[in-house]
């Protein structure tokens, strides 16, 4: 009898601790798939691998010109303005409450291509059937940040967000921030986050401008828009990017791209009334606002030669320690 007891015993001990392993073993799959990051930014922080241009691409093929868009709270923009900050001074466990508190999920992810890390700020609306429509931000955690690109009209400008997770991808130490709605949802131009100071987007670019970050803006124009020309190159309101922008004129002029130059004559799509580019001038922060052709934008090749003069300025803001 004592024998069997002894045996129903260590069965059971058996059966417990198998339970505690696949429990163990649920909850580390679990916390493996979410890619949530968990405060530390070393290597032992786990991050899903993903392509990064195509899960950017995924997000933006769903927005609609006919979608919905909810202009964020004064609050509701200052908060997730203050969590990128804080995940740009390296913590990210105290933003990740505030990004709650607003309905927002900071994810940690690793680019399948080159395998840096990044920090992908989303709405959490933005899975369900009312979606808000507000920005989305990834910041390169391999490296000090140093400079931003934006892209404020995703799918309205047509593969601009392809350029811009192109651009983020080609340098270290950047910020990529994306509209989250379509130019046209909402009401009265709301979701215009170009020329709207009540947005996300433009939150988070202030708070980048305020921190001195220089930033190249993206955009696309029709091609009869500017007969004969690929690229606008501009410095909207500001000179601070004047050197940047002769730089990158002459690295897209070098891979034959035709590019008119807003200071050196008159050009279409300057971007003077671009309000993001207002508040870089204000602070002396070099702003490039940059159009691209629909020629261009429409094919892979030219969009991987525009990438790469882009990248000849990144790559030197990638650099630049005077931040």
């Amino acid at each position: 009898m004592a024998k069997v007891r002894a045996k129903a015993i260590i069965v059971a001990a058996v059966t417990v601790a198998f339970g505690l392993l696949l429990a163990a073993l649920s909850t580390y799959t679990i916390a493996r798939s979410s890619g949530d990051d968990n405060g530390r930014t070393s290597d032992g922080a786990w991050a899903p691998e993903v392509p990064l241009e195509r899960r950017i691409t995924d997000f933006t093929a769903g927005l609609d010109p006919d979608g919905d868009y909810r202009e964020p709270r004064r609050a509701e923009r200052r908060d997730i303005a203050h969590a990128v900050g804080l995940i740009l001074d390296g913590h990210p466990d105290r933003a990740r409450p505030l990004l709650a508190d607003v309905g927002f999920r900071l994810r940690t992810l690793t680019d399948t291509g080159i395998g840096r890390r990044y920090a992908e700020l989303s709405d959490r609306t933005g899975d369900g059937p009312d979606p808000r429509g507000w920005a989305r931000v990834y910041v390169d955690l391999s490296a000090p940040v140093r400079w931003s690109v934006q892209v404020p009209h995703p799918v309205s400008d047509a593969d601009t967000e392809r350029l811009g997770a192109r651009v983020l991808l080609d340098s270290p130490g950047g910020v990529l921030v994306l509209a989250g709605a379509h130019r046209r949802a909402g009401d009265d131009d709301a979701a215009d986050a170009a020329h709207r100071t009540d947005s996300v987007f433009d939150a988070v670019c202030d708070e980048l401008a305020r921190r001195g970050l220089p930033g190249v803006q993206l955009h696309g124009f029709a091609d009869d828009s500017a007969p004969g020309r690929d690229v606008v190159a501009s410095t909207g309101e500001g000179r601070a990017g004047r050197p940047d922008a002769r730089r990158l004129a002459a690295a897209l002029t070098a891979r034959h791209f035709s590019v008119c130059r807003a200071w050196v004559r008159d050009c279409p799509l300057e971007g003077r009334d671009n309000v993001q580019g207002r508040r870089a001038a204000t602070g002396h922060v070099p702003f490039l606002h940059i159009e691209f052709a629909r020629s261009v934008r429409a094919s892979d090749r030219q969009i991987g030669h525009a990438v790469a003069a882009i990248g000849t300025v990144t790559a030197r803001w990638a650099k630049d320690d005077s931040g």
